[in-house]
């Protein structure tokens, strides 16, 4: 039973990864005998883990059609933007009323360590790494495990997206992020509060050509 479920595990983080990665086009089938081939593993366990990848939002499933992966469409990660405002504002409240100083100074410590990597133009999934950290740090204080739970959802959901996006801005990311600390250091909710909303808005408002230019990417005909 154990190593059944370490299988399924494994099955799990693996077509995980390459549902975040969109290894799979976007509303395509999933043939599922290719796949567990592909895995090194039987149809039982890698069933087990396509449910629940279907579950937590990285998969479709459509009774009769089977399995395919998530749609990319600008309404979806529209949605998903206004779901992660509405969770790290509720988040940025919460912090001002329950974090200390000392946790407002390590994220300061943390901010000013990856200043580097935003000068020097690091690879993009660094820059993505650092920007998901930021804001799952700012979230954990909340002290709120389910608030920090969707929120990690959310970046794998929104990874590719963020990716895209962050191509286009290398020179801008991180710019907020001290503001927004030193707002919260001032234990002023409402403001925290707004400046974080208008932080997410930005790159929500440029979904619709972040997922333009994320089709062009996945559709890009090979040579």
């Amino acid at each position: 039973m154990t190593a059944e479920i370490s299988n399924v595990e494994r099955i799990y983080i693996q077509v995980r990864k390459m549902a975040i990665g969109f290894d799979f086009k976007p509303d395509a089938p999933l043939n599922e005998s290719n796949l567990a081939r592909k895995l090194g593993t039987s149809r039982t366990p890698l069933r087990e883990a396509l449910n629940r990848l279907v579950a937590e939002g990285f998969l479709a499933f459509k009774k009769g059609q089977g399995f395919s992966c998530r749609p990319l469409d600008p309404q979806s990660v529209l949605d998903l933007y206004e779901t992660r405002m509405a969770i790290e504002s509720e988040g940025v409240k919460l912090a001002v009323l329950r974090a200390s100083d000392a946790d407002f100074h390590s994220i300061r410590t943390f901010i000013k360590k990856s200043e580097e990597a935003y000068c020097s133009a690091s690879p993009v999934d660094i820059l993505v790494a650092l920007d998901e950290e930021f804001h799952m740090r700012l979230l954990r204080l909340s002290h709120n495990q389910e608030l920090e739970r969707i929120l990690t959802n959310l970046n794998a959901r929104l990874r590719y997206i963020r990716w895209i996006d962050m191509e286009e801005r290398k020179h801008l990311a991180g710019s907020d992020h001290l503001k927004i600390l030193e707002i919260l250091e001032q234990r002023d909710a409402n403001r925290a509060y707004e400046a974080i909303r208008e932080h997410i808005k930005r790159r929500r408002e440029e979904a619709a050509e972040a997922v333009r230019r994320a089709y062009s990417r996945l559709y890009v005909p090979t040579i």
